[in-house]
């Protein structure tokens, strides 16, 4: 464990922070620094993507961060190059002790990480040196994890690989969503940001190097990985469902058609009295449909709770069923 050096006499004074985020867990951090910033940091600017078209109208519109910013107030770049000497001279500008960074979305050369007088420091949203790269929270949940958390490191060029600086660590509960529990270590994170940076003005931070040797890695996330295979686990099944909640949603054909699944538990039992399909059913099949449409997975069943057609409301499982007339011994998926 190592720590940093003896504040200077410029310690008396605020650290200035440049944040750099892109996504709605960073804008929800941000926002919370912003109504901390005092005594011990003031945000000088923020960095963000660029404006991108969305919606039917396709017009530009700011990235969550970019949003948040322009709310507070603050000096926003929304660079499209990030390794120009231009970038460099205008974050250099702002005289920045700390960079603080989350979900920025790109991979920041050495000079920018150089460019702070203190450090760069990035809110990972799990317990590293577990789930390193783009997909935390979705790792934690598809591996079925009890606990998760996020680490506060200081930032090198090697992904998610520097000292830890501050961990903190959150319960994860057997219904959690990847939306659910993205806005919860959005909150955790940003306390234990604002508690590293107060540490740091009175230097009073340690550096903990990370165990290489229990490293994992996560990769980002595409939407072919939200086709459900029903030759699965329902527990895997059900974890996919929830990992992927609330992009890129799970999902699989149903009638000709795909359908998204929003919500799924664990199935307990057979299917209905008398059901030929109950005990021999092939993946996909429904074997029953009340209380809850159940499908057959290749090992155990899910019962539905949650759809949406292509183009229509989410919808209960059964509601949804009624409606399509549909019938025990259909199949979902190819």
């Amino acid at each position: 464990m190592g720590s940093l050096p003896p504040p200077s006499a410029s310690s008396a004074t605020p650290l200035r922070v440049i944040f750099m985020g892109t996504p709605a867990i960073a804008a929800q951090i941000l926002d919370r620094l912003a109504a901390t910033a005092g005594a011990d940091f003031t945000i000088v600017a923020v960095v963000t993507r660029p404006d991108q078209p969305r919606k039917r109208g396709l017009k530009l519109e700011p990235s969550e961060v970019g949003a948040a910013a322009a709310r507070h107030g603050l000096a926003t770049l929304k660079p499209a190059k990030i390794r120009t000497a231009e970038f460099l001279a205008e974050l250099k500008a702002f005289a920045p002790d700390v960079l603080a960074i989350a979900a920025y979305g790109r991979i920041l050369p050495n000079s920018i990480l150089e460019a702070p007088r203190r450090m760069p420091i990035n809110v990972h949203a799990s317990l590293l040196p577990s789930y390193r790269g783009a997909a935390p929270i979705e790792g934690a949940i598809l591996a079925g994890d009890a606990v998760g958390g996020v680490t506060i490191m200081r930032v090198i060029e090697k992904m998610d690989a520097g000292p830890i600086l501050i961990q903190r660590s959150i319960a994860i509960a057997p219904d959690e969503t990847q939306g659910s529990l993205k806005r919860r270590l959005a909150e955790l994170g940003a306390g234990a940001l604002i508690e590293t940076l107060a540490l740091m003005r009175r230097g009073a931070i340690a550096e903990t190097p990370q165990d290489e040797s229990a490293a994992t890695y996560t990769s980002p996330i595409e939407k072919e990985q939200a086709i459900i295979d029903w030759r699965g686990d329902a527990i895997r099944i059900e974890r996919v469902i929830r990992a992927y909640n609330p992009w890129p949603v799970a999902r699989t054909t149903f009638d000709g058609a795909e359908l998204l699944i929003w919500r799924a538990t664990i199935a307990d039992g057979a299917g209905q009295p008398g059901d030929p399909h109950a005990d021999e059913a092939p993946p996909g099949t429904l074997v029953s449909l009340k209380p809850a449409p159940i499908v057959q997975c290749g090992r155990g069943r899910l019962a539905l709770a949650e759809v949406q057609a292509p183009g229509r409301r989410r919808m209960s499982a059964i509601e949804f069923m009624r409606g399509r007339r549909a019938a025990v011994g259909m199949r979902l998926g190819g």
